[in-house]
């Protein structure tokens, strides 16, 4: 079998520049020649085996992180943009979205920031109603997906905050002396933590000096909320210095996204990189038994497990995804080959729309995508009760998977006929852009390819995709 070509120019590019070397100076180090570096840079040349060993050696590099990135991020995202009926007549091919996503990967970021702008702006204009009169009526991104794509584009691992977390509960070791050590800062700070049956979730006086947790959350929850306000306290500096790097659009964008980071704190904090993904290792991921461990929630274990991207010591690769009852996305994350829709629902053929039929119980799928990579999906519902008989109950489902080729580091695998290429299921990330010719669960034809309708004959679809 061909040994897939490695091509890293944008990565190799960053990294010269991180360290501050010149083209030449990079390529003694390397020891390459200054054209050979240069055309590696520029993907006209792949990068080499000598050069792979030159950056372990040389920097320390991380080589893992040459084959993963923004890369395949980009080409799904503007795969999608593409599919919009604007562009029905102009659509590039799949191999020239490849380049750009590689060699000009600030370029393709800035499309999707243009074609991000320009359906809302359609948006607006289709419902010019509501929107006419109204102070806020200008087109801007919206705060919500940029902090979005903030998080998804640095692979949902902060590592300055991760590290913070995980020194900060360094001398705990059960999920008791988590709590503990959160509620002794907070004291130190004139902080008093007090558990109420209260409508909020976590409500901080700062006048007063009173955190107030409601009695009615779980302990995972309260445990939560309770580093998560730790992590305004105690690492502001650190999250405001992380908010200014990001360069958020708007205030919006920048409030929600402290929001976020304090969020990664408290997961980080009630889940500490080493301790965690060596008790993934050790129980092969059982998301149950790793809940119980360290005090924490199905769903905060699975986020959790998609963002072991630690240089040097990454976990597993999962994606993380979790849906309401429409279908809607609302968290979403892919340390695979697997991405996303970024507009519209998912594949109706995931396990994750079926999660909702089977409360309380995991379900098992062996899925296979468009483009030949299979999967081990796992799904659950994670219903979140308000505490009282007339709070309403919030119900989502989440899903977690791998590649199946790690499917031996998980229990959830152990049954299964991983070797049978007939037990995988097809699925794809949207109708919109999916190739697949013959699905019985297309809601729409994909915009990318021509149809054709014969009054006489009815199929599986009522057209044929050409």
């Amino acid at each position: 079998m061909a040994t897939q070509k490695l091509y890293a120019g944008a990565k190799l590019r960053e990294l010269r520049l991180r360290l501050e070397l010149t083209q030449k100076a990079f390529a003694e180090k390397l020891g390459v020649s200054l054209p050979y570096l240069n055309q590696m840079e520029n993907n006209h040349r792949p990068v080499s085996a000598g050069v792979v060993l030159a950056l372990a050696q040389e920097f320390g590099f991380d080589v893992t992180e040459l084959s993963t990135g923004d890369s395949e991020r980009l080409v799904i995202d503007m795969r999608e943009a593409l599919a919009d009926p604007v562009f029905a007549d102009a659509a590039p091919p799949l191999p020239d979205l490849r380049l750009a996503a590689s060699n000009a990967p600030a370029l393709a970021r800035a499309f999707l920031a243009l074609h991000q702008a320009y359906r809302q702006s359609h948006e607006r204009l289709a419902s010019l109603d509501e929107a006419l009169g109204r102070e806020d009526s200008s087109i801007r991104p919206s705060p919500w997906e940029e902090v979005r794509d903030f998080f998804h584009y640095c692979d949902n691992y902060i590592d300055a905050v991760d590290r913070a977390a995980e020194h900060f509960v360094s001398n705990g070791t059960t999920k008791d002396d988590v709590q503990a050590i959160a509620i002794s800062y907070l004291d130190k700070c004139g902080i008093s933590v007090v558990f109420e049956e209260t409508g909020s979730t976590r409500s901080f006086d700062a006048d007063a000096g009173v955190l107030t947790l409601s009695s009615r959350n779980s302990a995972a929850t309260q445990r939560f909320q309770l580093l998560h306000q730790v992590a305004l306290v105690a690492q502001n500096d650190l999250l405001e210095a992380t908010l200014d790097l990001a360069r958020f659009q708007t205030d919006e964008a920048r409030a929600i996204a402290k929001i976020g980071l304090a969020n990664y704190f408290a997961g980080a904090a009630l889940l500490p990189y080493q301790g965690f993904s060596q008790a993934a290792m050790d129980t092969r991921h059982d998301l149950e038994r790793l809940a119980d461990l360290f005090g924490a929630s199905i769903e905060q274990v699975a986020h959790r497990l998609s963002t072991l991207q630690r240089t040097g010591a990454k976990g597993v690769p999962f994606f993380f995804v979790r849906v309401d009852q429409a279908g809607t996305i609302t968290k979403r994350h892919s340390a695979t080959r697997l991405q996303f829709a970024r507009f519209g629902g998912a594949c109706p053929l995931w396990n994750v729309h079926q999660a909702f039929e089977t409360p309380g119980r995991f379900l098992r799928q062996l899925a296979e995508t468009p483009d030949g990579v299979r999967y081990l999906c796992l799904a659950r519902d994670v219903s979140k009760p308000g505490g009282s008989f007339a709070a309403p109950v919030r119900r989502y489902a989440i899903g977690l998977g791998c590649e199946v080729r790690h499917a031996d580091q998980l229990v959830y695998a152990d049954d299964l006929d991983v070797g049978n290429h007939t037990a995988f299921e097809p699925i794809g990330i949207s109708c919109r852009i999916c190739e697949r010719t013959d699905c019985h669960q297309r809601s729409v034809p994909p915009l990318e390819r021509p149809l054709s309708v014969d009054h006489n004959r009815r199929g599986v679809l009522p057209y044929k995709i050409g």
